[in-house]
């Protein structure tokens, strides 16, 4: 079976590169890269070398694999393996963590598993950009925990002021999008402080909101009788197909279906 690679660079701040693949008997020469590589393996299992200690990786972990440190890979059983990774900047996890992943490169955590699957599903086939930098922050944050062996529970936020304060932001720019890595930093709080404030405020979290108030206005607007794909780029989705996708999920429905009822 031939290799089937798909790989892009997401718009997402901290993300270098995204890639899909499934593999039966390819095998990676020693390599190294200049960005941490998060591994999910879905599918079969993957036998590595890293810094010259033998590892797997399989669906039962996530791997880590540090920047500047050789590793190569190769599948562990003949049927090959599938699997998805992220290229992450080398300053999201810190250069003080390599010592670390290179001892743990492989973390049995499903709770980071989930975080990092779902981070996948943000990026493709479009890249919902409050979700996915949303989504980032809180990997980063588990994958730090990990590694500096401190994951426990994490207090409960609350900051109502904090989290009307992005509502309000999240309304005026309905159509363009927030940036929370940005907003986070202009209002000098942590990422994932600013998304636990919001949901604990406002029941759902922000990239949540801002979805559900564009397919709001777009109903408004569809049935002012615009065209379905005009109305998707006036309230903040790529395209018709994007807008159709939302929609659908909101109101079990296309938005032509729901304009064609009026």
């Amino acid at each position: 079976m031939a290799a089937e690679v798909v790989a892009w660079r997401p718009p997402v701040p901290g993300l270098t590169e995204a890639l899909h693949a499934r593999f039966t008997d390819h095998v990676y020469p020693p390599h190294t890269h200049d960005a941490w590589t998060l591994l999910l393996v879905d599918d079969g299992a993957v036998r590595y070398d890293l810094d010259r200690h033998a590892h797997g990786a399989s669906p039962s972990a996530v791997t880590l694999l540090p920047p500047g440190v050789p590793h190569d890979g190769r599948s562990q059983f003949p049927g090959g393996f599938r699997k998805r990774v992220l290229y992450l900047e080398p300053s999201t996890v810190g250069e003080q963590r390599i010592g670390p992943a290179v001892d743990r490169p492989d973390v049995a955590d499903p709770v980071l598993r989930d975080r990092v699957s779902r981070l996948h599903a943000a990026l493709a086939p479009h890249v919902e950009g409050l979700e996915a930098e949303s989504r980032l922050a809180f990997v980063l944050e588990r994958l730090r925990r990990n590694l500096d062996r401190t994951v426990a529970g994490v207090p409960a936020v609350r900051d109502d002021p904090l989290a009307d304060r992005l509502r309000d932001l999240l309304d005026a720019r309905l159509t363009e999008g927030v940036s929370l890595e940005a907003t986070a930093a202009a209002w000098a709080v942590h990422p994932t402080h600013l998304v636990r404030a919001f949901t604990r405020r406002h029941g759902l979290p922000p990239h949540r909101y801002l979805t559900g108030r564009r397919v709001d206005r777009a109903r408004r607007l569809l049935l002012d009788g615009r065209p379905p794909a005009e109305v998707a780029t006036a309230v903040g989705f790529y395209d018709q197909a994007h807008l159709t996708r939302h929609f659908r999920r909101m109101l079990a429905t296309t938005p032509a279906a729901y304009q064609r009822s009026a």
